[in-house]
């Protein structure tokens, strides 16, 4: 609404006051216009003379001297901002137009040379015809109500680019309305587009939101979403749901709700997140977990059964090869043979141990001793077990010391003796009838010696190259056969680790294999045979304790087994054996001969030895007697069983003729200090 020129009657009134009572007036206005902070300001549209005063100019910097500059229209341009220019002009045209108030906003230009934002707001004042010939109005600062603005723009412009970049959705219901609000990504999860009619309908959008929920998941939902509402719990679920193709994706949605004074739920917002990926890959690795807890359990069962079924014979060898250290007559080449037979089964023993120990080995947990080696000697010591089983097949086995027969190497002689003769015994076993294996020593330039095995076998495809060090894996060998476990290799690599040595190959098909490995070289050896290079230790025969008679019952099913024991207490005047080859009549005679000992076989058919130890504690007739458990299984977990079980002594196969001697001693000790304890009692 335009304002007109003052009537008649107001120019008679402000004539009509005195000198005095006007200037009271213009400086009541002054004060108002300088305390106000604003702008005032009229253009004379006739003249485009602009008169202007203030607080808001002084805040621009601007004073009386600039007046001159500013009374003229045309300068108006060069004080605003260039990007507000045509806005500015286009609201003042647009109010000469439509006599409308002049209400823009635009950036002006304070003395200093900087910019403000300041809102005008004006009116014009028209004549009869309705042509304006004023225009009146106020500017005020606005910069700082622009500047939360922009900030304001600036935080929701970032929120969007956030959730656009993590592909959430979001959504958010309204008590009032009831409504619910969900975003395009939301629907995006679910296999929609913006052109499906799901988002173009107005569908009851929460009820197809609860329709796509699996039915195995909506109870949950609700559960968590009422214990939320009711302010007893946060609402953060993963559920599933079914996408528009039939597919099933995951959704991890989160979200927290506003309550008025009353605890009522007034509103709720939140994100939804696909997740699908990330449980598909929870779900791989929870499979390959029970793949490798499965092949683990395998790899164990594997190696007790085959503990068990070495054991079994290789008790007969050691046992019966204890037995002729009980003789006297034997001649010395009987005894050198009988060395190298107790020899052969010793190491057969103590590689069956590190089977066994294979997990060990793995985690690196397995001890060693390292020291000077001789290499020669122990390549000696490994062509004389391995000769027979060359011969077997017509290899001719040598080694080349390249003049190294004195270099010795850091090593573990044990292990390193273990290394080689895993190397050795697979050159034989993979290379063809009346094939070579030799054995080449040679100095490397940083201080290693190179011990090299070439064989001339069938050779390995480059392309299964990196599977040779792979536990159980026999390249296919499994089809052939050739006898193995697939584990001999990988041991081999883990003891010339551990003895900080290196080892590799090299193969070419049809050709031949050549592997080698590389120790720390220490010196030369000064004799023959070091002291470090290790013989069999074989400890002299242990004598029983024959003062008394002494009834002993074995409880076996081996015969094998139960000639040994046999052949031994046959030695023994004051024992008498009896023996039970199954569980149930083993028991018959525990109760109706009351033996002093019993060697108990932990395998055994139709009960176990712990079965039969239990049904013995049990009864009063044969609870006291001792128990000698006698088994093949020989793992850690085992041994701890068989002791909390109760035997007296958990023997392990191959048998120690020495220890069984050693703990019936100990029985017999036992009992004779029985007896006089009694007898010193009785006679009290």
């Amino acid at each position: 609404m335009s304002i007109k020129e003052p009537s008649i009657s107001i120019t008679q009134e402000l004539d009509d006051l005195s000198p005095s009572q006007l200037r009271k007036i213009v400086q009541r206005y002054r004060r108002i216009f300088c305390g106000s902070g604003y702008g005032f300001w009229e253009w004379d549209l006739e003249t485009s003379f602009i008169d202007w005063s203030g607080a808001f100019w002084e805040q621009l910097g601007y004073t009386d001297l600039d007046r001159e500059e500013f009374y003229d229209a045309a300068q108006l341009p060069n004080y605003i901002h260039p990007d507000d220019r045509d806005i500015m002009f286009e609201a003042v045209r647009e109010h000469l137009r439509s006599s409308e108030p002049l209400h823009a906003c635009y950036r002006i230009r304070t003395k200093a040379g900087d910019y403000l934002w300041t809102q005008v707001r004006a009116d014009s004042i028209r004549d009869e015809q309705g042509r304006a010939r004023y225009i009146s109005g106020i500017n005020f600062d606005v910069t700082e109500l622009k500047n939360v603005e922009a900030a304001l723009r600036e935080s929701e412009a970032r929120q969007v680019r956030i959730i656009q970049a993590s592909k959430d959705g979001i959504w958010e219901w309204y008590a009032e309305s009831n409504g619910f609000h969900f975003s395009s990504r939301c629907w995006e999860h679910l296999g929609y587009n913006e052109n499906d009619d799901m988002l173009t309908t107005g569908q009851d959008r929460l009820r197809e939101w609860r329709n796509h929920i699996h039915k195995d998941d909506l109870l949950k939902f609700d559960r968590t979403l009422r214990k939320h509402m009711s302010g007893q719990g946060a609402f953060d679920i993963e559920y599933r749901v079914h996408t528009k193709q039939g597919d099933i994706r995951w959704i991890r949605a989160r979200g927290r709700a506003s309550f008025d004074d009353r605890g009522q739920p007034t509103r709720m917002s939140g994100t939804n997140m696909d997740i699908t990926d990330i449980k598909r890959a929870e779900e791989r690795v929870v499979q390959a977990k029970d793949a490798a807890e499965k092949a683990n359990r395998a790899k164990s069962e594997f190696l007790s059964s085959m503990s068990h079924e070495l054991r079994t014979p290789l008790n007969a060898i050691l046992g019966y090869a204890q037995l002729f250290e009980y003789d006297d007559n034997l001649q010395s080449v009987q005894k050198g043979n009988l060395r190298e037979i107790r020899s052969a089964g010793e190491h057969l023993l103590r590689l069956i141990n590190d089977v066994l120990d294979l997990a060990k080995i793995e985690s690196g947990n397995m001890e060693s001793r390292l020291q000077p080696v001789l290499v020669a000697r122990l390549l000696a010591d490994c062509f004389t077990l391995v000769q027979p089983q060359a011969d077997a097949r017509g290899i001719y086995l040598h080694a080349n010391y390249q003049g190294l027969e004195g270099a010795c190497v850091t090593a573990d002689p044990v292990r390193l003796k273990q290394a080689l003769l895993n190397l050795l015994s697979n050159s034989i076993k993979y290379n063809r009838v009346g094939g070579e294996v030799a054995v080449t020593l040679s100095m490397l330039a940083d201080q290693f010696l190179r011990i090299s095995v070439r064989d001339t076998g069938t050779g390995i495809a480059a392309h299964r190259h990196a599977e040779v060090f792979q536990p159980f894996n026999r390249l296919h060998a499994e089809m052939s056969k050739i006898e193995g476990s697939g584990v001999g290799l990988v041991i081999t690599k883990q003891l010339v680790e551990m003895m900080d040595g290196r080892i590799d190959f090299t193969s070419e098909l049809d050709q031949g294999t050549c592997f080698w490995l590389d120790l720390k070289r220490c010196g030369e050896a000064v004799s023959e045979r070091p002291p470090n290079t290790p013989e069999l230790d074989m400890e002299p025969a242990e004598v029983l304790i024959c003062e008394r008679d002494c009834r002993v019952l074995y409880i076996e099913d081996n015969a094998t087994n139960i000639r040994l024991m046999q052949q031994f207490f046959n030695r023994y005047a004051h024992y008498s054996l009896e023996v039970a080859e199954e569980p149930y009549l083993g028991i018959f005679r525990a109760r109706s001969s009351k033996p002093d000992v019993i060697v108990l076989d932990i395998n055994l058919p139709g009960l176990d030895g712990y079965e039969v130890l239990s049904v013995l504690q049990k009864d009063p007739a044969t609870a006291s007697i001792p128990v000698i458990g006698l088994s093949a299984n020989v793992m850690s977990i085992d041994v701890q069983k068989g002791r909390d079980a109760g035997f007296y002594e958990y023997l392990t196969k191959p048998l120690q003729i020495n220890h069984l001697v050693r703990v019936l001693n100990q029985l017999a000790g036992e009992a004779e200090a029985k007896v006089l304890d009694f007898t010193e009692q009785d006679g009290g």
